[in-house]
C-alpha cells in the first residue's frame, strides 16, 4: 500500500516511512550526506541541536528560514557542499520534527527531495507499505511536499490509499518541479530573507544517487547516513549545474 500523510504531524506506523520537506529539510539532508557529511544527527529543536555542539559536529538550523543564531550553517543545501566536519546536526522548523515523529513509528525511515527523486523511487520498488509524510509548514499542507509526494506514488506500482491519488493529481497539474515549488507557500519565506536561489536548487531533479536512512540514535537522537551514493558528488553537481 501507497499512502500518503499531508502533514508531518500524521505520521501512522509503516514499514517505511518517507519523510519529504523539499524546501528545505529533507533537501539539505540528502545533499549534505552525498557531498561527505558521514552522518546526519536530526535534532528536534533548535535548543537541543545547541547541547549537540562537539569538536567535528557542523550546526546547522533555520528559524523562519533564516539562519539559527550563532550556528555555523542555515539551511540552504548548496552551503554542505564543501564538509566542515564529519558530522552535520540540523534542525529545522518542519522537516526535522517529521523525521523525529516518523522514527518512533516506522520500521524504516528515509529522506527524499527532488534532487534524489530517481534513487528514492528505485529503492521503493522493493517495499511493501510505504507512508510518503509531506511535512508541511507551520502545521499546513504545503504544496512542494504533496507535489513529490504525488510524484513518487505515480512512480510505484501497487495499491494507493485515496491520500495518494489526491496527491498524484496535484503533482500532474505541474509541468515541471519548478513550477510547483515557485507556486508553493514554503517559496514565500525564501523570496523574503533574500534565498529564492534555494528554490532553484531544490527544483533538480534526480542530480545525486544517495537515499539518507535511518540508521541509528544517539541519546534518542535520530541519525541518517547515505544509503546510496555516487562517486565525486561535487563535480558532478557543479558539471550538470554549467551544462
Amino acid at each position: 500500500m501507497i499512502d500518503v500523510a499531508f502533514l508531518g504531524t500524521e505520521v501512522r506506523p509503516a514499514q517505511t516511512a518517507v519523510v519529504i520537506d523539499v524546501l528545505r529539510a529533507t533537501s539539505t539532508i540528502t545533499l549534505a550526506l552525498a557531498s561527505g557529511y558521514e552522518r546526519v544527527l536530526i535534532a528536534g529543536s533548535i535548543e537541543e541541536a545547541q547541547k549537540l555542539r562537539a569538536p567535528g559536529r557542523v550546526l546547522a538550523g533555520e528559524v523562519r528560514c533564516a539562519r539559527a543564531p550563532g550556528f555555523d550553517l542555515g539551511n540552504s543545501p548548496e552551503e554542505t557542499l564543501s564538509p566542515r566536519g564529519s558530522e552535520l546536526v540540523l534542525a529545522t522548523t518542519n522537516g526535522a520534527p517529521a523525521i523525529v515523529r516518523s522514527a518512533a513509528v516506522a520500521d524504516e525511515v528515509l529522506a527524499a527531495s527532488m534532487l534524489n527523486f530517481g534513487a528514492v523511487v528505485e529503492l521503493l520498488a522493493r517495499a511493501d507499505d510505504v507512508l510518503l509524510v509531506a511535512a508541511g509548514t507551520d502545521g499546513d499542507v504545503t504544496l512542494e511536499d504533496v507535489y513529490l509526494a504525488g510524484r513518487i506514488s505515480a512512480a510505484l506500482e501497487g495499491e494507493r490509499s485515496d491520500a495518494a491519488l489526491v496527491a498524484e493529481a496535484v503533482a500532474a497539474a505541474y509541468p515541471r518541479p519548478l513550477d510547483a515549488l515557485e507556486a508553493s507557500r514554503g517559496a514565500i519565506g525564501l523570496r523574503r530573507e533574500g534565498l529564492e536561489s534555494d528554490i532553484i536548487f531544490c527544483a533538480q531533479e534526480s542530480i545525486v544517487d544517495t537515499v539518507p536512512r535511518l540508521t541509528a540514535t544517539d541519546d534518542a537522537i535520530p541519525v541518517m547516513t547515505a544509503g546510496q551514493a555516487v562517486a565525486d558528488t561535487r563535480s558532478e553537481i557543479g558539471a550538470r549545474r554549467d551544462a
